[in-house]
């Protein structure tokens, strides 16, 4: 039933393709094939292919998880997780003042462009190990051997830190929307960061019942938020370009500001890079989902890519139509509502009612990202946990039967999400550290994770069984996504602007660095007794 071909690629590497029964491939439970494999308190329907019996063992892994996500559910929880187009609105300020709308337009275009290769990268490595573990496991399987342990490790902290940040961030602007909201409506309301900081965590408690209650129905969830998130889109557009009076299209597309007061132009257009990086990072979510994917191998990186597509596109028509709609850009910056976006929602509606209905797509949609990227930062955690590679291993590794999720993982996720928020307290520029320091540590993870895979095919080794390929191409890919990554990853500890005080810096760097050195001292005293890396698992021969 699995028929071993080999392929040559551009750099006449030695490839591995696998070949599934077409009707496993479509579906066709493994009832009866290894379900010793298989957690026995899992319902049959939810046992998975026999192609994901397959990779599990091929992996040394068991089946914990319900494999209950089909194409349309994954796609959904990918896209509503990016969110691309509401990102965008919501963090338009980085952008507008760092690049102007010339900046904005531009820097999307590059950085779809750019992303377009990263994730190809991820859905082919997702293919090859369709894992909870994601990018730690590809590094332990792909780096130089004496490197995978130390470098597998490094990532898997890496990508703990980046995944809890971002469900913090997004939980903070739909939490923070509804406090501009608030500031519109009632003008004698006082902005206070603690409340934004109280709004914070009660849309992510609200998520942690979507993501242990109501489990179950997530994939559901997710299939009907992706209808949202597409026809919100529309909604809001039409509107503003019905409603709204027009900016040029040569201030649109040629005009550059420089309003973060550095050096050069080009320097500011660098940094606000951050807008359309953050809208378009993640995507990778749907890899931590993947054993509770069924078919995963195929399913997760047509999901990944067409999630991108549809997400970059969504987010640069939405870019545009805000850079010619958004009016006079000193007024809307200034705005007391804290997002321009909101009070270009009131100037071209010029009622409270139209702009509370437009925003609460955005919230509607944003709480569904949360709900998304706590089910992805828990899955992540989970996944470490029973590797060995933090502390309390075996409580954050518990599965709860019956269930069948991370529930200890789940309600720690919410435990980090409470602790970040309360940066929000002492600064007033919290989101912006919390957002760069999750582009960080996520880009790290990509970049770490795509140049063990190049150094991989460079030395010509055989690359794993994959259903989905870049073929010839992928070292090219692969190199193009590394080099964007850096770019992308040193300016996302910039500080907004070039004069810092103790306020407004960007404090990205020193909890990304804190987050090092802990994982670095665990290590030497603990972890190096108990973790080596999902390498010492795999069972490729099978």
């Amino acid at each position: 039933m699995h028929e071993l071909h080999d392929l040559k690629d551009a750099s006449r590497e030695r490839v591995e393709m696998v070949t599934i029964d077409a009707n496993d491939s479509t579906g066709t439970s493994v009832d009866g094939i290894g379900t010793s494999n298989i957690n026995p308190t899992i319902p049959a329907k939810f046992h998975g292919t026999s192609a994901d019996d397959h990779e599990m063992r091929t992996m040394g892994r068991h089946q914990e998880l319900n494999r209950n996500f089909h194409f349309i559910s994954i796609l959904g929880f990918a896209c509503t997780l990016m969110s691309s187009w509401e990102t965008t609105l919501t963090t338009i300020t980085f952008g507008l003042l760092n690049g102007g709308p010339a900046g904005l337009v531009w820097g999307y275009v590059i950085v779809f462009a750019g992303m377009l290769t990263v994730f190809a990268s991820v859905a082919e490595m997702a293919s090859m190990a369709p894992t909870a573990a994601g990018q730690y496991h590809w590094v332990s399987e792909f780096a130089p051997p004496k490197f995978q342990k130390i470098l597998s490790y490094a990532v898997g902290w890496i990508c703990v830190l980046g995944w809890q940040t971002a469900a913090t961030s997004v939980a903070f602007l739909a939490g923070t929307i509804i406090q501009g909201l608030l500031v519109l409506i009632y003008p004698d309301y006082i902005f206070e960061p603690y409340q934004g900081t109280l709004l914070c965590i009660a849309v992510a408690s609200f998520s942690i019942l979507f993501n242990s209650y109501l489990a179950k129905k997530l994939p559901l969830v997710e299939g009907f938020v992706l209808f949202i998130h597409i026809f919100g889109l529309l909604a809001i557009t039409i509107t503003l370009w019905t409603l709204a009076p027009r900016n040029s299209a040569a201030m649109v597309f040629t005009e550059f500001d420089n309003g973060g007061g550095w050096a050069t132009t080009g320097v500011s257009v660098m940094v606000g890079l951050l807008t359309p990086v953050y809208a378009l990072t993640g995507v990778d979510s749907a890899v931590h989902m993947s054993e509770e994917t069924r078919d995963a191998s195929i399913i997760l990186p047509k999901a990944i890519i067409w999630s991108v597509i549809i997400n970059g596109f969504a987010g640069l028509f939405m870019t545009i139509t805000f850079c010619f709609t958004f009016g006079n850009a000193a007024d809307i910056l200034t705005s007391p509502t804290g997002f321009p976006f909101l009070q270009v929602f009131y100037n071209v509606t010029n009622s409270k009612v139209g702009t509370v209905l437009m925003a609460s797509i955005l919230i509607v949609n944003l709480t569904s990202c949360t709900i998304s990227s706590i089910a992805s930062a828990s899955r992540q955690l989970w996944s470490f946990a029973r590797d060995k590679g933090i502390p309390a291993s075996n409580f954050v590794a518990y599965v709860k039967p019956g269930w069948n999720i991370p529930l200890n993982a789940v309600l720690i996720s919410l435990a980090f999400t409470v602790l970040l928020s309360l940066i929000n307290i002492g600064s007033s520029v919290a989101f912006n550290a919390i957002a760069a320091l999750a582009v960080a540590a996520l880009t790290s993870s990509y970049q770490i994770s795509i140049a063990c895979l190049i150094a991989k095919r460079l030395r010509g080794d055989t690359l794993p069984a994959r259903r989905w390929s870049l073929g010839r191409f992928g070292i090219y890919v692969n190199c193009i996504a590394l080099s964007f990554l850096f770019v992308v990853w040193f300016f996302s500890f910039w500080p907004e602007s070039a004069v810092v005080t103790p306020i407004t810096m960007n404090w990205n760097v020193v909890m990304y660095g804190g987050v090092v050195i802990f994982a670095t001292v665990y290590y030497i005293l603990v972890g190096r007794h108990y973790y080596n890396g999902p390498v010492v698992l795999l069972k490729r021969e099978l």
